[in-house]
């Protein structure tokens, strides 16, 4: 008795299996076209809200450096593509003033010198990024006026 095979003839399976072959290394291909697309977006946008940023950052240097004055810092350009403002993010068009918190003290300081508190908010943008950095800080110190005489 004759074995019968359960396929009958044979000759076709090698390009069936080629066939499968290829289309599994062809979803393979596009599955990692479209990782390679989405990483490249995640790294520019990653990219654009670094510079935002540092253009926020750039706006604190500049509160910072002008304190004890507290006037607004303007929208500024930074660059060709990123700018800065003091205020918040949705001050662009009507910067803020810089924010005066009033006298404190300082430990390892007498009473007799003080130190003002101020608050400087900055806001960046670069390419429609936006970030937004707060800072408060102690300006001083000067005479208190707590002095016995």
């Amino acid at each position: 008795m004759m074995k019968r095979l359960i396929w009958g003839d044979q000759k076709g399976v090698a390009l069936i299996v080629a066939l499968i072959m290829l289309l599994v290394l062809t979803l393979i291909g596009t599955s990692s076209i479209s990782s390679t697309f989405f990483e490249s977006k995640i790294s520019g946008n990653e990219r654009v809200g670094t510079k935002a940023f540092y253009a926020a950052n750039a706006g604190i240097q500049v509160g910072l450096n002008q304190l004890p004055d507290t006037k607004l810092i303007p929208v500024t350009t930074i660059g060709t593509d990123s700018s800065c403002w003091s205020g918040s993010l949705t001050d662009k068009s009507f910067p803020k003033e810089l924010k005066n918190l009033g006298p404190t003290f300082k430990p390892g300081y007498e009473s007799v010198w003080g130190f003002n508190r101020y608050q400087v908010n900055a806001s960046g943008e670069s390419f429609k990024a936006m970030k937004e950095i707060e800072v408060q800080t102690r300006y001083g110190p000067f005479k208190g006026g707590t002095e016995y005489n």
